[in-house]
């Protein structure tokens, strides 16, 4: 069985796949300050006493990767494959960027299931902490993208940052013109994240010069797809465990070479 494991900032996605087919998805909380031992328990108990005989990590925390390399060797006797630029990534990254590990690894997973599964040019809008997009030419080269505040990040801040307005949990907005606080901030957060993406997605296809595929995955993507004018091509809730998968395949037999990157 392959273990996959998407580390956000919220929480731990993980993926289990048996060959090419995905038979189980389960979730654990991000904490950078659990321990090892914690998070030796908590990945346990989570998947369960399974056979595992691969795993890759993707992480867009500091220091979790390597933390959860270890324990995944201490629970399943398995050495991971930590995603990063290093590996065969099976797309060019046509990125201008100091150090090519600035892009997250969670977009590079996005990056490579799209092109793999979609008609190029595709645009991959995930919904997460951050609403990011992250596009791939027609030429198959993983071009950059757009990175936003998600939509639990946004009502946070207006609760942390204003003395009355209340926070909120995601849900549906029922008129644009909110005539009571809630109705306001479900408004500006949900309907104005749809209109963003609606406005982003058009201004992305001038710059490609051409229409592209638009695939929309995250948890609250479905949420954000009933606003928008726009439909989605597809919603694949698994696509950056799709990606994983990928690129587990095209680097299985090169887990010893990633040793001197650790």
């Amino acid at each position: 069985m392959l273990l996959t494991l998407d580390i956000g900032n919220t929480n731990i996605t993980i993926g289990l796949f048996n060959g090419e087919e995905i038979v189980d998805i389960k979730r654990m909380p991000t904490d950078i300050h659990y321990s090892n031992n914690k998070y030796e328990e908590l990945l346990f108990d989570t998947v369960g006493d399974i056979n595992i005989n691969g795993c890759i990590i993707a992480s867009v925390v500091n220091g979790l990767d390597m933390l959860m390399y270890n324990v995944v060797k201490s629970v399943f006797d398995v050495e991971a494959i930590i995603l990063s630029t290093n590996l065969d990534t099976g797309i060019k990254l046509k990125l201008k960027l100091k150090d090519n590990n600035e892009i997250g690894a969670d977009r590079i997973a996005n990056g490579i299931a799209a092109a793999k599964l979609y008609k190029l040019p595709v645009i991959v809008v995930d919904f997460g902490t951050a609403n990011t997009f992250d596009i791939v030419n027609s030429n198959g080269e993983f071009i950059g993208g757009v990175i936003a505040p998600g939509i639990n990040t946004q009502l946070t801040s207006l609760s942390k940052c204003t003395s009355k307005l209340p926070k909120l949990d995601a849900a549906k907005s029922e008129k644009a013109i909110g005539d009571n606080t809630l109705d306001a901030i479900l408004s500006g957060v949900i309907r104005g994240t749809a209109c963003m993406v609606d406005g982003l997605i058009e201004q992305c296809e001038q710059e490609l010069g051409e229409k592209a595929t638009i695939i929309a995955t995250g948890g609250l993507c479905r949420l954000i797809a009933r606003y928008m004018t726009r439909e989605f091509d597809d919603i694949n809730p698994i696509l950056t465990l799709e990606g994983l998968k990928e690129l587990y395949k095209l680097n299985q037999n090169r887990v010893h070479l990633q040793r001197q990157y650790l």
